[in-house]
Protein backbone atom coordinates (compact mmCIF):
# COMPACT_ATOMS: atom_id res chain seq x y z
CA UNK A 1 0.00 0.00 0.00
CA UNK A 2 2.78 2.34 0.85
CA UNK A 3 4.76 1.55 -2.63
CA UNK A 4 1.72 2.41 -4.15
CA UNK A 5 0.95 5.87 -2.77
CA UNK A 6 4.75 6.18 -3.46
CA UNK A 7 4.40 5.34 -7.14
CA UNK A 8 1.16 7.42 -7.10
CA UNK A 9 2.86 10.64 -5.64
CA UNK A 10 5.59 10.58 -8.31
CA UNK A 11 3.20 10.16 -10.84
CA UNK A 12 1.42 13.56 -10.08
CA UNK A 13 4.87 15.31 -9.63
CA UNK A 14 6.14 14.10 -13.28
CA UNK A 15 2.79 15.12 -14.60
CA UNK A 16 2.48 18.75 -12.96
CA UNK A 17 5.88 19.54 -14.09
CA UNK A 18 5.40 18.32 -17.95
CA UNK A 19 2.60 20.56 -18.01
CA UNK A 20 4.53 23.54 -16.93
CA UNK A 21 6.39 23.21 -19.88
CA UNK A 22 3.65 22.85 -22.32
CA UNK A 23 1.29 25.44 -22.09
CA UNK A 24 2.08 28.28 -24.20
CA UNK A 25 -0.25 30.73 -22.34
CA UNK A 26 -3.95 30.58 -24.55
CA UNK A 27 -4.24 26.59 -23.70
CA UNK A 28 -2.21 25.40 -27.15
CA UNK A 29 0.49 23.35 -26.39
CA UNK A 30 4.35 24.83 -27.95
CA UNK A 31 6.64 22.76 -27.86
CA UNK A 32 10.02 24.00 -26.16
CA UNK A 33 13.59 24.47 -28.43
CA UNK A 34 15.74 21.70 -27.37
CA UNK A 35 18.23 22.06 -30.58
CA UNK A 36 20.96 23.72 -31.42
CA UNK A 37 21.04 27.68 -31.95
CA UNK A 38 21.63 28.40 -35.65
CA UNK A 39 25.00 28.68 -36.93
CA UNK A 40 26.04 32.50 -36.82
CA UNK A 41 29.51 33.47 -38.41
CA UNK A 42 32.63 33.76 -36.19
CA UNK A 43 32.99 37.56 -35.17
CA UNK A 44 35.30 39.19 -37.11
CA UNK A 45 39.32 39.71 -35.69
CA UNK A 46 40.27 42.22 -33.59
CA UNK A 47 42.91 44.20 -34.55
CA UNK A 48 45.75 43.54 -32.95
CA UNK A 49 46.66 47.00 -30.71
CA UNK A 50 49.49 49.04 -30.77
CA UNK A 51 52.21 48.86 -28.11
CA UNK A 52 51.90 52.08 -25.67
CA UNK A 53 54.26 54.77 -26.34
CA UNK A 54 56.16 56.63 -23.74
CA UNK A 55 53.49 59.37 -23.79
CA UNK A 56 50.66 57.07 -23.18
CA UNK A 57 52.01 55.50 -20.20
CA UNK A 58 49.79 55.79 -17.36
CA UNK A 59 51.33 58.64 -15.01
CA UNK A 60 50.75 57.11 -11.92
CA UNK A 61 52.80 53.56 -12.74
CA UNK A 62 55.78 54.43 -9.94
CA UNK A 63 57.40 51.61 -11.81
CA UNK A 64 59.00 52.26 -15.44
CA UNK A 65 59.28 49.47 -17.48
CA UNK A 66 62.03 50.86 -18.94
CA UNK A 67 64.35 51.07 -16.35
CA UNK A 68 65.81 47.75 -15.37
CA UNK A 69 65.53 45.33 -12.44
CA UNK A 70 67.84 46.69 -9.54
CA UNK A 71 70.02 43.14 -7.68
CA UNK A 72 67.86 41.44 -5.99
CA UNK A 73 67.69 42.66 -2.33
CA UNK A 74 67.79 46.13 -3.14
CA UNK A 75 64.57 48.42 -2.87
CA UNK A 76 63.25 49.73 -6.16
CA UNK A 77 62.32 53.06 -6.75
CA UNK A 78 58.17 53.40 -5.94
CA UNK A 79 58.17 50.20 -5.64
CA UNK A 80 58.84 46.79 -2.83
CA UNK A 81 62.39 45.16 -1.50
CA UNK A 82 62.93 42.22 -3.60
CA UNK A 83 64.21 39.18 -2.03
CA UNK A 84 67.75 38.57 -2.16
CA UNK A 85 69.27 35.38 -4.33
CA UNK A 86 69.07 32.06 -2.83
CA UNK A 87 72.03 31.01 -0.97
CA UNK A 88 73.94 32.57 2.05
CA UNK A 89 72.80 36.03 2.97
CA UNK A 90 73.36 37.94 5.79
CA UNK A 91 71.24 40.38 7.37
CA UNK A 92 71.53 43.19 10.18
CA UNK A 93 69.43 44.90 12.45
CA UNK A 94 67.39 44.72 15.11
CA UNK A 95 64.68 41.90 15.93
CA UNK A 96 61.12 42.99 15.96
CA UNK A 97 57.77 40.73 17.49
CA UNK A 98 55.31 39.82 14.54
CA UNK A 99 51.62 40.44 15.22
CA UNK A 100 51.55 36.49 15.86
CA UNK A 101 53.24 34.86 19.07
CA UNK A 102 56.67 33.61 18.81
CA UNK A 103 56.85 35.40 15.32
CA UNK A 104 60.30 37.38 14.96
CA UNK A 105 60.92 40.16 12.21
CA UNK A 106 64.35 41.46 11.16
CA UNK A 107 64.51 44.05 8.32
CA UNK A 108 60.87 42.94 6.43
CA UNK A 109 61.72 39.59 6.94
CA UNK A 110 60.80 36.68 9.49
CA UNK A 111 63.26 34.76 10.94
CA UNK A 112 62.27 30.94 10.70
CA UNK A 113 64.81 28.97 13.04
CA UNK A 114 68.04 29.70 14.83
CA UNK A 115 68.73 30.18 17.84
CA UNK A 116 66.42 31.71 19.89
CA UNK A 117 68.33 32.75 23.06
CA UNK A 118 70.36 35.38 20.45
CA UNK A 119 66.69 36.14 18.81
CA UNK A 120 65.21 38.05 20.98
CA UNK A 121 63.11 41.00 20.34
CA UNK A 122 64.77 44.07 20.85
CA UNK A 123 68.25 41.80 19.98
CA UNK A 124 70.67 43.90 17.84
CA UNK A 125 71.83 40.83 15.92
CA UNK A 126 73.37 39.47 12.24
CA UNK A 127 72.05 36.48 10.47
CA UNK A 128 73.27 34.30 7.83
CA UNK A 129 70.46 32.08 6.12
CA UNK A 130 68.75 32.53 2.42
CA UNK A 131 65.13 33.67 1.90
CA UNK A 132 62.27 31.38 1.07
CA UNK A 133 59.68 33.63 -0.38
CA UNK A 134 57.51 30.96 -1.27
CA UNK A 135 57.23 28.76 1.78
CA UNK A 136 53.54 29.05 3.82
CA UNK A 137 53.50 30.03 7.43
CA UNK A 138 51.46 31.30 9.92
CA UNK A 139 52.76 34.80 11.02
CA UNK A 140 50.81 36.40 8.34
CA UNK A 141 53.55 39.29 7.60
CA UNK A 142 57.68 39.25 5.99
CA UNK A 143 59.47 36.97 3.69
CA UNK A 144 60.26 33.67 5.38
CA UNK A 145 64.38 33.88 5.90
CA UNK A 146 65.81 30.28 6.92
CA UNK A 147 68.47 31.14 9.58
CA UNK A 148 71.36 28.84 9.52
CA UNK A 149 73.28 31.32 12.02
CA UNK A 150 72.90 34.05 14.38
CA UNK A 151 75.06 36.21 16.59
CA UNK A 152 74.80 39.15 18.64
CA UNK A 153 75.85 42.55 17.50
Amino acid sequence: MRTFRLALSALVVCVALSACGQDGGDGSSTPSPTGAQPATSPPAPTPPSPSPSPSTLVPDDPVDPTIPDPPLGTKRPGGPTLPPPVGGTTLTGTVAAGVEPNCLLLDGYLLIGGPRDVLAVGAKVSVTGRAQPGMMTTCQQGIPFLVESARRG
